[in-house]
């Protein structure tokens, strides 16, 4: 019996070298492609280095996560009536009149510059930022990838329950929904910027026009508070079919007796829907949120094709300040940014969600 067991120990520890040794250039191969590159970057990081120059690289230590990073919140004081000594009433508006945030913002040792106003008690504030471009380019980057994957999710679950009915024409009606998804980035986000033309020249402004809902002349891609929304529009549009790809690959893997037993205990389909298939899709969903979250995270071609300079993404900021402006050492401080983000949102999934490895 111990021969035995002992027979068995040795087999075990036999295959687990085995397994090592085929894992060995798996993982050569990573550092090679992966684990080096990202190194490569980080140290980058640290330096002032230039693309494409001979210029020496100096270590500069955080300077350019602090030029990336750094914020500040100044309070506006009010114009003052040199008669009356209250506050200044702009005449257009009819509200109180404030300087410019030049005025207030630190320009020593670092300079400051205006990211945002708000009102808070009553008192004007200024949010200031070393480079309000990227915190923007952040800030738009996240509310993008948290709009798109909600409206992904809700839209996918919807289009893959619809799918995985069984209905006349199935299989066909599956294929034409994969089109969106199916049809080049580059060449859907210029199809949609032309059909989002600020002029009549566009298709929404041309039917809003015909039927009276606008002037047709909607700043779709040049006023700031149309453009988020537009690229929101363009990705869900675009991503929902990989979204009810990913759902109804799930939703195949459910067995169907469990809905014959609650048909017959009396459940109907919302309840079956919350009690029976939202609970074992969870693994499906859990997968479906972190594939589309890192892919809405790292998103480029939509911004840079459509908005160019005129709106960042963080990743098409990195690529501006690596391409137009060559500083290499900042832009990889950016792309260590971007990792940092893309992996607390995939940590929070994982644990949120509660997927757990096979050794837990």
């Amino acid at each position: 019996m111990a021969k035995a067991k002992t027979g068995s120990s040795d087999l075990a520890k036999s295959e687990q070298r085995l397994a090592y040794l085929l894992l060995l250039p798996t993982f050569l191969i990573l550092i090679a492609i992966a684990i080096y590159p990202m190194f490569s970057v980080i140290a980058n990081s640290f330096t002032n280095r230039t693309f494409a120059s001979s210029e020496p690289t100096v270590n500069v230590g955080l300077d350019n996560y602090r030029q990336l990073l750094s914020m500040t919140i100044v309070e506006l004081p009010p114009k003052l009536d040199e008669t009356t000594g209250q506050p200044a009433i702009d005449e257009k508006t009819g509200e109180i009149d404030y300087p410019s945030a030049v005025s207030v913002l630190p320009r020593e040792p670092t300079r400051y510059r205006e990211l945002t106003q708000f009102n808070l008690f009553g008192r004007q504030y200024v949010l200031g930022a070393t480079d309000p471009d990227f915190i923007r380019a952040v800030w738009d980057t996240i509310v993008f990838a948290v709009a798109t994957v909600f409206l992904e999710l809700v839209l996918g679950m919807v289009l893959a329950l619809v799918l995985n009915a069984n209905f006349k024409g199935r299989g066909l009606m599956r294929a034409i929904v994969l089109i969106p998804w199916a049809i080049p980035t580059a060449v859907s986000s210029r199809m949609w910027q032309y059909m989002l033309q600020s002029n009549r020249s566009g298709f929404f402004n041309t039917v809003g026009w015909h039927l009276g809902l606008s002037d047709g002349q909607v700043p779709f891609l040049s006023d700031p508070a149309w453009q988020l929304p537009a690229m929101i529009l363009i990705d869900v549009w675009k991503t929902t079919p990989f979204m009810a790809l990913l759902l109804l690959a799930g939703l195949q893997l459910i067995p169907g007796d469990i809905y014959e037993a609650a048909n017959v205990d009396g459940a109907n389909a919302v309840q079956q829907f919350f009690r029976l298939t939202l609970p074992l899709l969870v693994g499906t969903i859990a997968v479906a949120l972190v594939f589309r979250t890192l892919d809405a995270l790292r998103v480029f071609d939509l911004f840079q094709i459509v908005l160019g300079q005129a709106r960042f993404s963080m990743a098409s900021f990195t690529y501006y300040e690596l391409i137009q402006n060559r500083a290499m050492g900042y832009s990889s401080a950016s792309s260590v940014i971007i990792f940092v983000v893309l992996s607390m949102f995939a940590v929070t999934y994982m644990r949120s969600l509660g997927v757990k490895s096979d050794v837990d």
